[in-house]
């Protein structure tokens, strides 16, 4: 895992200007800790930070290949492709010379032999650019999840590129401004494909490579999801998913480095957890380690909401003891996750102000900053819900049939909308409504039709689209922004393609045989399980309920206000803030308000951090 940037110039020669190059590297230091590589053409520039996972001695970046001495092509890469020990079988038959046992050298003698056509045979999560020095082209490249990310800045001879903004963003000719569009991205709980959020950023789509000569860009989707009849009968979809599952953690669980799992005590987490544990100990490396959060606070004063009914831990404890972890869990002060300095470095590790329930982030950034003092690599349950239907919008009628998101129904209690004290001439200026019908338009016109599909199943598909292909989007880069910002690396099986694509086509009324959610999930891996997993009800990431967060948060929203000079003032309903700071800490009728003094505070701090121009 690790951290690219690169810049093309066709009008220029690069090799001239090395301090650029080592600006825009230098900014991804966070994701690569280990190590440090540059090189440069005449035109083209490549950077690398690398987090070291695989042939620690041997994977170092850029890397070039070559022939009689002379420069084919080099490659910056970040991610892991899961299936490189048979690629590079295949590669060896075909005449293949390798120096290094990584994936790096696959990747790029596969890009040698097959050119574009390398995307097809990868498994795995990944960005890279390749510079083919025979053809001076870029060719830059996204996993079909888009679980790795990566952003480019086209110029007029050519494009910045990197894994985040910040290194785009480094470059001296690229401007930090934002227009009303970047804006609704930031104040919904949205994510359009290919949008970067600054003027003139984009973001490579998950399944898409882009190729840059000197004609210009260009875009090709290389992979997304198709509507495909069924044909297996429910016995036997479970055993394929249940085989999916161990081919998927049997090579997930291979690192040079010390390796973990993320355990919450839901059925997602605990799967894989046991799944791992399995793989481990058949191979004579186990048990599996295995780490989980909670609030210093909570205990036994946890109190159910409407989001979350029970408290991780007792489960957390159930699935250890059933399987043999050797497990941690961390424990996190709440009043902590509202300081200053612990929201500038989540705000440095995102470059962009956090949209929805604010205290995930610092909560994910404490726990990774534990886990990395022990491990480089963890497995984490994310994605399951939206493969294998386990909102509760999937199971409430009003959100299956309102012509929007459905996180963003009363499904949810609107618990995803942190626009309340921003100023409603503001929003009416922006049009989010219009904005958010647009959104939803394009997400479910996009999706794939399968004739002769009955009413039922042609809606929950569009569910199923909407949450693998939008809404997935914001908890990957949650967990790839926290995560890398401490040089952790999180692998997530359940993003798998090959899982995703039978999951997909599997007729509703089977993935939900039991009249429960993830029921194709419960049953393909209940053998592994405690019984009080098996029967647990769907319950988030969970968020502090110590009200000792909110009036940190108020505190710093005071100081924002009588701040003449902040610049998020001229964007805020201040009645509204009023009202808020002047009602109850914790007042549940204003439960939602919590949300808005996070994205105030954080587009706050994100207009000062990054000097951003807003072109309203």
């Amino acid at each position: 895992m690790c951290g690219i940037a690169g810049w093309v110039d066709f009008g220029r020669d690069v090799r001239q200007e090395q301090d650029i190059l080592e600006a825009i590297t230098r900014t991804m230091a966070c994701r690569g800790p280990d190590a440090e590589g540059m090189w440069s053409d005449r035109h083209a520039a490549l950077g690398h930070r690398r987090l070291s996972i695989i042939d620690l001695d041997g994977g170092a970046q850029p890397m070039i290949a070559e022939e009689g001495g002379r420069t084919l092509a080099c490659l910056t890469y970040s991610g892991e492709v899961y299936n490189f020990q048979e690629l590079r079988q295949e590669l060896v038959a075909r005449g293949h010379k390798f120096r290094t046992r990584s994936d790096t050298e696959v990747v790029l003698r596969g890009y040698l032999e097959w050119g574009e056509g390398l995307v097809d045979r990868l498994n795995g999560m990944y960005a890279f650019a390749v510079w083919d020095v025979r053809e001076q082209t870029l060719l830059l490249v996204r996993d079909r999840m888009g679980v790795k990310p990566l952003y480019y800045f086209p110029t007029p001879n050519g494009v910045v590129f990197g894994s985040e903004p910040k290194a785009i963003l480094a470059h001296p000719e690229v401007p930090r401004r934002v227009s009303a569009e970047g804006l609704r991205e930031i104040l919904e709980m949205v994510k359009t494909p290919e949008h970067g959020v600054f003027s003139g950023m984009y973001e490579v789509r998950p399944g898409q490579l882009v190729r840059l000569t000197r004609a210009g860009l260009s875009k090709r989707v290389y992979w997304a999801l198709e509507a495909r009849e069924h044909t297996d009968d429910l016995d036997t979809t479970i055993a394929t998913v249940r085989g999916l599952l161990d081919d998927i953690v049997t090579r997930q669980t291979v690192a040079d480095v010390p390796l973990c799992s993320l355990l919450s005590g839901g059925l997602d987490s605990s799967a894989i957890t046991a799944l791992a544990h399995q793989k481990l100990v058949a191979r004579g490396e186990g048990p599996v380690r295995s780490f989980s959060v909670d609030f210093a606070d909570h205990g036994g004063n946890f109190v159910a909401d409407p989001v979350r009914g029970t408290s991780d831990a007792p489960f957390v404890r159930d699935l250890v003891g059933h399987i043999g972890a050797e497990h941690s869990e961390v424990l996190i002060d709440s009043a902590q996750l509202a300081d200053p300095q612990l929201r500038a470095k989540v705000l440095r590790a995102l470059d962009l102000p956090p949209a929805y329930w604010g205290d995930m982030w610092p909560s994910l950034y404490r726990l990774f900053q534990s886990v990395r003092a022990q491990s480089t690599v963890a497995l984490s349950g994310e994605s399951a819900d939206e493969v294998f239907g386990g909102y509760r919008w999937f199971f409430d009628e009003e959100a299956v049939q309102a012509q929007t998101f459905p996180w963003l129904t009363s499904a949810t209690g609107k618990y995803f909308d942190g626009k309340s004290l921003f100023d409603p001439g503001l929003l009416h200026k922006l049009g989010m409504p219009d904005f958010l019908r647009d959104s939803y338009a394009q997400a479910v016109g996009e999706t794939p039709v399968l004739p002769g599909e009955d009413a039922t199943d042609r809606r929950m598909r569009q569910m199923s689209y909407v949450n693998l292909t939008r809404f997935v989007q914001t908890l990957l880069d949650r967990k790839d922004r926290m995560s890398m910002a401490v040089g952790l690396e999180v692998r997530v099986p359940f993003c798998d393609h090959r899982l995703v694509e039978y999951v997909f086509n599997v007729p509703w009324r089977m993935k939900s045989f039991d009249g429960r959610e993830k029921s194709l999930l419960r049953a393909a891996t209940k053998d592994l399980l405690p019984e009080s997993i098996v029967q647990r009800v769907k319950s988030p990431y969970p968020t502090t309920q110590d009200p000792a967060y909110e009036q940190g948060l108020r505190r710093a929203f005071t100081a924002l206000l009588n701040d003449a000079d902040s610049p998020v003032l001229s964007l805020l309903d201040r009645d509204a803030a009023r009202r808020l700071l002047d009602s109850p800490v914790g007042d549940t009728s204003a439960q939602y308000d919590r949300s808005g003094l996070e994205l105030a505070l954080g587009v706050n701090d994100w207009l000062v951090a990054y000097d951003v121009t807003l072109d309203l």
